[in-house]
């Protein structure tokens, strides 16, 4: 028996809901929670671009895709949740595979998300059942370089480290 290690990396990106579409009520959640103050993103389930990186990065590490057809299967069902999208992608993990490490990087001209860094981490820490200490989380204001340093919409990537016990 050995141990491998494992690396996967997942990204997504939505663009901010326009004035003209914008529905009342809807939050911009990023990471699991709620950021007050901001205009929400624009998408089919709770446009989460944090937790849809993840779960592109948890595909990687199973090759199994969640984003897709079975979150297209979870949002036509009601459930636009990405928290739900997250447990579904860690189901596809394999007994053999043990989840060590996430690192995030947000490019986002706004909101200025700073102060809500510690939140995010411990709502991810929680859902994917990892120490906070292995839970990183990066934001940059892109610098008017793209349109997510432009204030269009909100890029995440989400790199995630595992390890894989390979039986002889």
């Amino acid at each position: 028996m050995s141990v491998i290690s494992i690396t996967a990396l997942g990204q997504d990106s939505h663009r901010f809901v326009l004035e003209i579409e914008k529905a009342e009520g809807r939050p911009l959640l990023l990471g699991g929670i709620e950021i007050c103050g901001a205009p929400a993103l624009a998408g089919n389930s709770d446009a989460d671009v944090v937790l849809h990186a993840l779960c592109n990065a948890i595909s990687g590490l199973s090759a199994q895709a969640i984003l897709g057809k079975r979150a297209d299967e979870l949002c036509a069902s009601g459930i636009r949740d990405s928290r739900v999208y997250v447990r579904e992608a860690l189901a596809t993990l394999s007994d053999d595979v043990r989840l060590l490490h996430l690192s995030f990087a947000i490019e986002a001209a706004r909101p200025y998300l700073s102060d809500f860094i510690p939140d995010m981490r411990e709502s991810i820490s929680a859902l994917v059942d990892l120490p906070l200490t292995s839970v990183a989380i990066t934001a940059t204001s892109g610098e008017n370089l793209t349109p997510f340093g432009r204030g269009e919409g909100i890029q995440c990537f989400c790199l995630a480290s595992a390890t894989k016990t390979l039986t002889d």
